[in-house]
């Protein structure tokens, strides 16, 4: 574009030739004029506000004040609101933890009263005498964050950990080992004996004790009836299946009270000792077999001296 400039104090005409680069420069500079002009009339009004004599501008500076606090005070509030939603999932989330914790204490066998979980763990010391400060709403948050991180990592490590104490302790209740009868004595262990009706040496595989006839027989450990009936060496027989391929087994008893397919917890009582089948006498002839081999049961039972 040419702008001819004509004066009668010019000699002749003048002509100014404005390109694009110039166009914009002058844009450029009008915008970033009205950029600080409205900046210096923004901190002049909020610098002395209160000195402006004119109603109109102290109305307009009080109604951007008002806008502007109005912004500030409903970002505060919904802060404080994500804020208190957050601590009620923690709060939940803590009482999970004191749950599990309790729960693993009890596994594990620690006292209760060395971990209390229903209460806050007790603090204290002397006062700083280095300088402190108040934290601010930011490092509030943040912290608040942090810690929601840190319990949900301690919530799945201990969620994992529960779920593994917890499978510990069903394998050990389905092993057979606690005692299927109340005596003080066994009359034969497992391994080489002398037959007590041939007179020869053979293999015991199980443990005999000797009990009254009727005395309760219990399960050794919780399991599924897979068989009960008469043998016509062992008697009236019942085996136990504990799962992972052990079987137990219950023989010469004078009474059966427990059918196949059923299913029974440790300590049930299963049937009554009597002499039925091969036996010289009122006993229990009990086995304990890991994929049909007969195992000592004195590896599974707390047996007495």
């Amino acid at each position: 574009m040419n702008i001819i400039l004509v004066s009668n104090n010019l000699a002749k005409a003048r002509t100014l030739t404005v390109t694009r680069v110039h166009l914009a420069l002058f844009a450029g500079g009008f915008l970033f004029s009205a950029v600080l002009l409205a900046m210096g009339l923004n901190y002049l009004s909020l610098r002395y506000a209160d000195k402006i004599d004119s109603p109109t501008l102290r109305s307009l500076v009080l109604s951007v004040q008002a806008e502007e606090h109005q912004k500030t005070q409903s970002y505060l509030r919904d802060s404080l609101n994500a804020m208190a939603v957050r601590m009620g999932q923690m709060q939940a989330q803590l009482l999970r933890l004191d749950s599990v914790g309790a729960r693993l204490a009890e596994l594990s066998g620690i006292k209760p009263q060395e971990f209390l979980f229903n209460q806050n763990p007790g603090q204290g010391g002397v006062a700083s005498t280095l300088p402190s400060r108040d934290m601010s709403f930011l490092e509030v948050s943040n912290k608040i964050q942090e810690l929601s991180l840190m319990l949900d990592d301690r919530a799945d490590k201990l969620g994992a950990l529960d779920s593994v104490m917890m499978q510990d302790r069903l394998k050990k209740k389905m092993l057979p080992s606690i005692m299927p009868v109340s005596t003080k004595w066994h009359s034969s262990g497992f391994g080489v004996r002398i037959d007590p009706f041939t007179g020869r040496s053979v293999f015991h595989e199980g443990v005999d004790f000797t009990a009254a006839t009727g005395t309760p027989i219990v399960a050794a450990a919780g399991g599924v009836v897979v068989y009960s009936g008469f043998h016509s060496e062992y008697g009236n027989m019942i085996d136990v299946d504990h799962g992972n391929d052990l079987v137990s087994r219950y023989a010469h008893a004078s009474k059966r009270l427990v059918k196949v397919g059923q299913v029974v917890v440790r300590g049930q009582k299963i049937a009554e000792v009597g002499s039925t089948g091969r036996s010289t006498g009122p006993h229990l002839h009990f086995e304990v077999r890991h994929r049909g081999l007969p195992q000592n049961p004195s590896r599974f039972l707390k047996m007495p001296s």
